[in-house]
This record gives C-alpha cells, structure tokens and sequence, in this order.
C-alpha cells in the first residue's frame, strides 16, 4: 500500500479566512488611498489627465494636497465599499473553492466588485451631496483597493497551487466493489483525476466468498485490502479521507455495512451505480458539477466535515499554544533543570508515540515522570490496573518519581504537548490519543474517537477522570464530546480544564 499522506488538508480556503483577508486588503489600501491621494493629484495634474473627466461627482474643483480630509471624515467610505465588496464577491462566487476559479477571473472578481462599490459611493456622495469628498480620493482608493484585493487573493491562489503540486491536498481513497467494477472505476481515475488531487490507496472485494481472487492478485494494480465488510478497520488503521462504494445492480447487501462504517467513523462516502460506470452513453451525460472526480454518485459527507469552525479552532489551537509555550518558558527551564537535578540519568522529555486522527501515528512529548524501565515493570503490575479495559492506570504508580508526583498533581508534564498542538498532531480539545498496543484492544465501536484530532484535554478529563474506572464510560464521555462539539463546549472545557490544573486536581 502506499504511504500515508502526513496533512491530507482540505484545499478549500474557509469563507471566513478570505473574508477576513478582502477586509484586511480594503483597509490597508483605504489608509494608503489617503496618504497618497495627494502624489496621485499631483501625478495626473501634470500631465493634466484629470481636467479631461466630467464632473460626476458635486466637487467644484479639486482640493489642494494639505486639504484632503483625514481618515475619520471619510471613514465612511470604508463603512460603505467593505460590505458591498464582500456582498459582490459572494454572489459572483469569490467565497468558493478559490483553486476552482480560472487566473482571469482571479482578477475580474475583485475589479468588479470594487466597480460596484465605487459606484454605490458616488452614489451616496451625489444623493447626499457630501463636500468634504474627493474624487481623486475615491477613485485612488477604488485603484488601490482593486490591486490590494488581487494581490492578497493571487497570493493565497498561487500557494495554494504550490501546495497541490507538492500533494499536500492529494485525498486518499477507498474502493469498494466487485473486481469487475473496481477495474472500471480504475480506469476512470487513470484518465479522468489528477492523482495530485485523489490517490487509489487500495480496495475492498465484494465478490462472491465462493469465487474470491486470490490474495495477490489486484485489478489495475492496486492493493486488495480485504472485504467490504473490513471497511471499519481500514477506517481506523490507514489514513482514508473517502470511501467509493460501486453499488452492483443485485447482491449489494454488503452496502449497509459500507454505510454504517463509514457514518460511525465520519468519512465522507460515494455511492456510485455500477450500471453508470458500465459501457458509454449516447446522449445522457453527468450534469455538470464543480467536482475533480467527475463521478455518477450520491456524496453523503460528515457534518462540519470542511465547517469554518474548524478553521477557526485550528487558529486558536496556534494561537493559544505559541503564547503558552512562549509566556512558560521559563517554568519549562525550571522543571528541565529540576528533572536533570533529582533524576540525572532520566532524560527531561519523553518520547510519547501514539495513534491520533483517523490512526495516523505521531510521537509527542511530556516531561519525564517515572523511572527508567517503567515500561519493563508495566507486566509485573497489570493486577493492580485500576482501569477496566485496553488502558493501564495506576492512581499511586510506584514506576513515578517524587518530582514526577508533583508534576501530574498539577498536569505540568503534559505541558510540552503544547508542542504537538502547535504542528498540528493534537488540539487543545480533543479524545485522549491511543498507544499502538491499547488501539489493537480497542472494540470496534471505541475507534470512533480517532474520528476527531485528539487533544490535551476532553471531557473525561473534567468530569471526573479519577472517579472514571472503567474505559468503556472514559469512551463514551469522548463520543459525548464529538456528538456535541461546538466552539463554545471547547471554550468550556478549557475554562473547567485551567480550574482543575490550578487546583491540583488534574492528576
């Protein structure tokens, strides 16, 4: 099989983000239109362009540079062009999947909308007669933001282009179907998909069980994985972003199964008739949709799958974790430097290999807590695991030293996981990320916590966590999170998670 993606990012921009950024353009180019707006009077006098265009505007004549009025006077020229600026691009469709638009309407999007706006101003400025307008202010600021706009979109346009060539957008994808139909949908991807956009990591047969392939053989190539009824596993295991089941024409029982994994596990699926796959078609054609895959399917996709939310919890995951790791610093010195003193022979962090989203692994970090082979005594102490199930949980280790004791007290050594949030592994807010040996223990229906990012703190972690003696209520406190993520249940959750680490009850 080919090697998982490490990113697998989503290559639509949030609607957010490009908003906010078209705000940011509109008001950089405003204060540069009013400090400038005299060099372009001047400019354009001298040449005397300006005498040659009709009076549009009630301005009598042209105010002399030391007049032009301040940026409170006329901040209602910004108040009026951002919103309509916005509107336009919205409805022009400058809010989709900015790799879709072609280079010529990268630029006719936000020229246009700054037509518009202008207009609507010189509007406002005739209707209400305001005196204290420029015209070479306003039309300054109608070039000035044109080119800000297009400057801050072309820019986010071309790297994200860099970052396709590159693959970091490139979806793994599941097949599922009879060999016949999968040779098929094969094909398809080899003449119609990019493989920068969607790569074939394997399939699942659903043949026959009486007149299976062997193990080795692969239509087209590519890896057999097991059966359709193994979807579930793959899910956890491999890092799969979508799933197409072919649906054949008769003995598609195995598509419930197909469905529900994929439903529990939230990976989006395409369900695609394999009758719409087979042969060509004379004069019924796809109707057209703005899809790379150019498939006959029904999508069903998780919720918040490619939300705005999600954005914006990923900018307060970088936000909160660089100001902590920047503002503790020196707490991180004082515990490295108590670690080397107490325990010389311990290094200071520990290496912490885990399973995260959708079974990718990443290795973390925390500060050192137990002694050297704490993992070679961890058999000899398995009867006295306080924890019910695949976790192993002592509440008075005798593997933790007298430093690490104090540290877990008040979750100091798990500061450095700050780290990971930071890269990306983890979030602040997330399901407790699996060891490799305890996910091999996991139940089927426990794995769907690997459906979310995992964090440093959850649910389980202020509900209780040392009253919690069994895995199975530890899960469903994690799934209770992911049935019911918002925002504001992670601002929650990071209020009641400081609380309990201030108290010293996070241990």
């Amino acid at each position: 099989m080919s090697p998982p993606v490490p990113a697998g990012e989503t290559d639509r921009i949030p609607r957010v983000f490009l908003a906010a950024g078209d705000l940011a353009a509109l008001a950089v180019a405003f204060v540069a239109a009013q400090r400038l707006a005299s060099g372009v009077q001047g400019l354009f006098l001298t040449d005397g362009i300006l005498r040659w265009i009709p009076e549009v505007l009630p301005v009598p004549e042209m105010p002399r540079p030391e007049l032009f009025p301040g940026l409170g006077e006329i901040a209602w020229l910004y108040l009026v062009t951002a919103p309509v600026t916005l509107l336009v691009l919205e409805l022009s469709g400058g809010y989709r999947r900015l790799l879709g638009l072609s280079a010529r309407k990268l630029l006719a999007l936000p020229v246009l909308s700054q037509t518009v706006a202008i207009s609507f101003s010189a509007l406002i400025v005739f209707a209400l007669k305001l005196t204290t307008s420029s015209r070479v202010l306003i039309f300054t600021y109608a070039l000035f933001s044109a080119v800000a706009l297009i400057a801050f979109r072309a820019s986010a346009w071309s790297y994200q282009r860099r970052r396709r060539a590159q693959g970091a957008y490139t979806r793994n994808v599941l097949l599922v179907g009879q060999p016949d139909s999968v040779t098929r949908m094969i094909d398809h991807f080899t003449g119609h998909v990019a493989g920068t956009e969607f790569r074939l990591i394997g399939w699942l047969d659903a043949g026959d069980a009486d007149a299976l392939p062997d193990a080795a053989a692969v239509p087209g190539g590519l890896p057999r994985l097991g059966r359709a009824g193994d979807v579930g596993e793959l899910l956890v295991h491999h890092p799969i972003h979508e799933v197409i089941a072919i649906q054949p024409a008769t003995h598609g029982e195995w598509m419930r199964t197909v469905v529900e994994h994929c439903d529990y596990f939230r990976t989006r699926l395409r369900v695609v008739p394999e009758v719409l796959i087979e042969g060509t078609r004379r004069d019924l054609q796809l109707a057209y949709r703005a899809d790379p895959l150019r498939l006959p399917d029904v999508v069903l996709a998780p919720v918040n799958l490619d939300a705005d939310s999600l954005f914006v919890k990923r900018l307060i995951d970088i936000a909160v974790s660089s100001a902590l790791l920047l503002l503790l610093s020196p707490l991180f010195l004082l515990i490295a430097l108590a670690i080397r003193i107490t325990t010389p022979r311990l290094p200071v962090l520990f290496p912490w290999r885990v399973i995260g989203l959708n079974g990718r692994p990443f290795t973390g970090y925390k500060f050192t807590t137990m002694v050297a082979d704490a993992e070679a005594q961890k058999d000899g102490l398995r009867a006295l695991n306080e924890m019910q199930g695949p976790v192993f949980k002592i509440k008075d280790d005798p593997r933790v030293t007298p430093l690490g004791r104090m540290l877990r007290r008040f979750s100091l050594n798990e500061l450095p996981q700050l780290w990971s949030v930071l890269k990306g592994d983890m979030s602040l807010v997330g399901p407790r990320p699996a060891f490799r040996d305890e996910l091999e223990r996991y139940e089927l229906w426990q794995k769907r916590k690997l459906s979310v990012k995992p964090g440093m703190t959850c649910l389980w972690q202020v509900s209780g966590r040392n009253r919690i003696n069994d895995f199975n209520d530890w899960v469903r406190l994690d799934l209770e999170y992911i049935e019911r993520w918002s925002l504001w249940l992670d601002m929650r959750i990071l209020a009641r998670t400081a609380w309990a680490v201030v108290s010293g009850t996070g241990s």
